[in-house]
């Protein structure tokens, strides 16, 4: 059995092919917060909240053993094979309930397995790291917990799940960048910046894989884009990370980001190696404008921190 968390709660016999599925969001979340709490008795008092918070039933308790009561029919759907006992996975306990594991496996633990597995190669063999990680993000069926409500364990659960996932993407074109991928991902760097604007690290890896395939151009627009969204939605500028790499793409400064390991240390750019890209003196006159444009915006940058610091001083206690 594979209880699953990552997408809508369920289980799956992978013995028989059978799938289980609550249903309504009691049972969801009643489930969800069983496993995320695998091997551990949850009170029944910390279930109530979770599945009606500030307003359960006048009977919660029995309202809770009604659900617990369905969820063991559920779970006992698949018939245990020929010569084995029935399985009891929900168990009571004194304080409250346990959901006991035994040999079985949650996606969220294997993806978290394959996860660290691919960070682990990213140095040694950066290719086998991006296989290794595309595994772990496969498993993902859509949100953490999706439908499960809003208690406090199903939702803290979900958002440290999400946020792993997230490393995990950034760790998976991390590694493809040092594999010399970088032609593959940057639709998919796309996709995320769209879904996640405010993520510096997507916009930097995106840069880095536009300028390795000779895109410097479309890499400091990435930049500009980037730069206008922070300024418009959290009043900040791009952090030192970021604006590191607009510099090493603005000024050639930085080789491994401008070509993958093992690619010639000299080449045409594709733009200038002829067919349909832009000619070479039409890009340069384009580059030579985003230069202008971005060195215009770093005087200003410091000019706004020089004025802030000369305000802060001037208001400043005993001044």
């Amino acid at each position: 059995m594979k209880f699953r968390i990552l997408g809508p709660v369920q289980a799956f016999d992978e013995r028989t092919g059978v799938l289980v599925v609550p249903a309504g969001a009691k049972q969801r979340a009643l489930l969800g917060a069983l496993v995320v709490k695998a091997g551990q008795v949850v009170s029944a008092d910390r279930l109530v909240d979770e599945l009606w918070a500030e307003h359960p039933p006048a009977n919660a308790a029995n309202a809770l053993q009604a659900h617990v009561a369905r969820l063991r029919r559920l779970l006992s759907v698949p018939p245990p094979a020929a010569g084995e006992p029935p399985r009891e996975w929900l168990v009571t306990r004194p304080l409250g309930y346990v959901l006991r594991l035994g040999d079985a496996d949650t996606d969220a633990r294997h993806f978290q397995r394959l996860a660290a597995e691919g960070r682990d190669l990213a140095r040694t063999d950066p290719g086998r790291s991006a296989d290794v990680l595309r595994r772990a993000l496969a498993l993902w069926r859509g949100p953490a917990l999706e439908g499960s409500g809003r208690g406090a364990i199903c939702s803290v659960e979900a958002s440290l799940l999400e946020e792993s996932r997230i490393v995990a993407l950034e760790s998976l074109y991390d590694a493809s960048l040092r594999a010399g991928r970088a032609g593959e991902i940057t639709g998919e760097l796309e996709e995320l910046i769209a879904s996640h604007p405010l993520r510096e690290r997507f916009y930097e890896l995106l840069m880095t894989a536009l300028y390795r395939c000779g895109r410097q151009a479309e890499a400091l627009r990435v930049y500009e884009r980037a730069r206008r969204r922070l300024v418009h939605d959290l009043g900040v500028e791009p952090g030192p990370a970021l604006r590191g790499r607009m510099e090493a793409v603005l000024h050639h400064q930085d080789p491994a980001a401008a070509r993958p390991v093992g690619s010639p240390a000299a080449g045409p750019a594709p733009e200038a190696a002829g067919g349909d890209g832009p000619s070479v003196s039409r890009l340069h006159t384009e580059l030579a404008s985003l230069r202008r444009h971005v060195e215009r915006l770093t005087r200003e940058q410091r000019d706004l921190v020089c004025r802030l610091e000369a305000l802060t001083a001037a208001h400043a206690p005993g001044s």
